[in-house]
């Protein structure tokens, strides 16, 4: 049966552990004096060895060849049998999913039995901090005075949740994020022996990947060798499988910002959009690449300003992360960190930018009019002529209808229109309403290139003018009358107009 890597390789001895060197260190001191606390906190986010290192004072104490050791054999019967996760003396609650009094009372039931086959009792409860508040209390007392053959090891990613009075009686240990060599090095290990070539710049991408969690970068190391079986791991690779902005693109936008090349910039993001790049996660790429910038001293700004676009990146993210196209806080994102100068040799005016934003904004129609010429069909402004009335009835009858035809005509309708719906006929105008969430649908059919199409589909569906009205909708189908326009926020950044 396969064996998942990360349980493959787990840490046999103390030595194999990645990172951690001083815990170790101080662990292993009060296993070879034989001088073991009777309860641990460990604490730590996930994945950074937290349960092996409990696992491992568990064989330390029930070693049989070697006794009481720092260096436990791994080959007597009771090394194994922790190795497996079979040895009877050694058990390991999950809080999670056994948190309440009932599962803590029934522990301490069974404490005071001697062990079946070792020296110690150990038992470790993962996921601490999920534990009730009564069951936090009714383990205060046996955590204080357990028995002297019984060890407790808590651990936790979350210990401002654990009782103070349950921390003060116990002996703390933090364990950090595994650092980048130390998360090498044991890949590499890990590589070598299953005969893996991969480069070195591949080991920078998983780390990042991990977020400093050894678990978590064996098994990115495990898929990177699934997806190339057979075949060598390269940056290249990695980056694909993995779904990781390539570091030559980083540094493309990193010179369009600092030539403040807005206009080329816009370009540059529309086409991470037409490569079903996420605008949002290139962006939050682009601050952790400038990040790494500053560390390694090779920003082409200075400090503040660094910060500053780091600091503008995440700002803008957070006021627009309601917005569906992405490319819109791209465009925000981008004004804000250049600096808008008039050069004489490429002349970029503030309104020349507002004006290509507010194209951008609109959908770039250039794919979807680059059909063949029959699907193109000529929509002649609407004339003045005189309206006529249709009821609610007749434009839900023939919504579908309604829809299907405007995106025959122009592309970018069924965007709009699919999430719109007729709500109302008051004073001879149709209401079309759009929920509060589509806000951007409603006010680019307000614009005249779509709005006018719209008005010619219903013209030649029900043969005259149809007056329109556009809404926005709350939750329980009300209008909203609180006017709101995305596009005139974005046009406020550049202190702009729209004509």
């Amino acid at each position: 049966m396969h064996i998942t890597l990360y349980r493959k390789y787990r840490p046999s001895t103390f030595d194999e552990v990645a990172g951690e060197t001083d815990i170790i260190r101080t662990i292993k001191n009060s296993l070879r004096e034989d001088k073991m606390s009777h309860a641990y906190l460990f604490t730590g986010p996930r994945g950074v060895g937290k349960t092996t290192t409990a696992r491992l004072i568990a064989k330390g104490l029930n070693c049989i060849t070697n006794g009481v050791t720092d260096t436990p054999c791994n080959t007597c019967e009771n090394c194994i049998d922790i190795s497996k996760n079979k040895f009877i003396d050694l058990i390991e609650i999950d809080a999670a999913s056994n948190r309440g009094i009932d599962e803590i009372r029934s522990l301490k039931d069974k404490i005071n039995y001697q062990p079946a086959k070792g020296r110690k009792k150990v038992y470790i409860i993962d996921e601490v901090h999920m534990l009730t508040k009564e069951a936090f209390n009714a383990l205060l007392k046996t955590l204080e005075e357990p028995p002297s053959h019984v060890i407790f090891i808590l651990a936790t990613t979350e210990p401002d949740k654990i009782l103070e009075t349950i921390i003060s009686r116990c002996q703390r240990y933090d364990f950090k994020p595994v650092s980048y060599k130390e998360s090498s090095e044991h890949l590499k290990g890990i590589a070598k022996l299953e005969n893996i070539v991969i480069d070195n710049e591949s080991y920078k991408v998983i780390y990042e990947k991990s977020g400093g969690s050894m678990r978590d970068a064996i098994s990115i190391f495990e898929k990177l060798i699934s997806s190339c079986y057979g075949e060598s791991i390269t940056l290249e690779k990695t980056e694909k499988i993995l779904g990781v902005i390539p570091e030559k693109k980083l540094n493309e936008f990193l010179e369009i910002v600092t030539k403040n090349d807005v206009v080329v910039g816009i370009e540059f993001l529309d086409n991470l959009w037409n490569d079903s790049v996420n605008v949002e996660e290139f962006l939050k790429s682009f601050a952790y690449f400038l990040k790494n910038q500053i560390i390694a001293n090779k920003s082409p700004f200075s400090l503040d300003k660094s910060i500053k676009i780091i600091e503008e990146i995440f700002e803008v993210m957070g006021k627009f992360k309601y917005e569906e196209d992405k490319r819109l806080l791209g465009y925000v994102v981008l004004h804000k960190i250049t600096v808008l100068e008039n050069q004489n040799n490429n002349s970029i005016t503030k309104e020349k930018i507002v004006e290509k934003v507010v194209e951008k904004i609109v959908y770039i129609e250039k794919e979807s009019e680059a059909s063949s010429d029959n699907s193109k069909t000529p929509t002649p402004p609407i004339k003045k002529e005189k309206t006529i009335e249709i009821t609610l009835d007749d434009a839900i009858n023939r919504w579908s209808e309604i829809v299907k035809e405007s995106k025959r005509r122009k592309m970018p309708l069924i965007s709009f229109l699919s999430t719109a719906k007729p709500i109302k006929v008051i004073d001879s105008v149709l209401h079309i309403g759009f929920y509060a969430e589509n806000r951007f649908h409603k006010e680019s059919m307000e614009k005249n290139h779509y709005n006018e199409v719209f008005l010619g589909v219903l013209k030649d569906m029900f043969g005259g003018v149809v007056l329109v009205s556009y809404d926005l909708l709350n939750d329980h189908n009300k209008v909203i009358e609180e006017e709101s326009d995305f596009v005139g926020k974005v046009v406020d950044f550049f202190e702009g107009e729209l004509i």
